[in-house]
């Protein structure tokens, strides 16, 4: 076991651990964030996307060792002063989210992409990575673009 210290939507914590705990299960066991979702645990689906030093990463395949120093952002450090972020919020008024296992990952995703439009070509590239499999995607895909409008 050993102490790693980072910060997670601006705030400053240690946890003590192994060092080949997944950061997914730090959030969510350790520090009680349980809005990243855990889908294949493989790195494959993209539910446990995170933004660590501003670039998107899969919880689910980052061990704490590398977490040491980071600033790490998950969905619940998007909404601020109790006001939730705009693609938080059109995927509330235009029912992006069905069983809500990847609605963290996509809205992360969608969030990173809007701050680096040039990661990728189009909105369905910079969502390749992030799979769903309950909504074929029409209401995701009519949030994120509702959101950036």
């Amino acid at each position: 076991m050993m102490n790693f210290a980072f910060a997670v939507n601006g705030k400053n914590y240690e946890v003590t651990a192994s060092p080949m705990k997944r950061l997914l299960d730090v959030l969510r066991d350790d520090l009680a964030m349980t809005g990243t979702k855990e889908g294949c645990g493989e790195g494959e689906c993209g539910a446990c996307t995170v933004i660590m030093d501003g670039l998107l990463v899969l919880s689910c395949m980052v061990p704490v060792c590398q977490v040491q120093g980071k600033q790490i952002t998950t969905i619940e450090g998007l909404a601020t002063e109790g006001k939730l972020h705009p693609v938080q919020e059109a995927f509330h008024e235009n029912g992006g989210a069905q069983c809500g296992i990847c609605t963290p990952g996509m809205i992360l995703a969608a969030v990173y992409y809007r701050d680096h439009p040039d990661a990728a070509e189009d909105l369905l590239e910079a969502l390749a990575g992030n799979q769903c499999r309950c909504t074929g995607y029409t209401r995701i895909l009519q949030s994120i673009k509702a959101a950036f409008s």
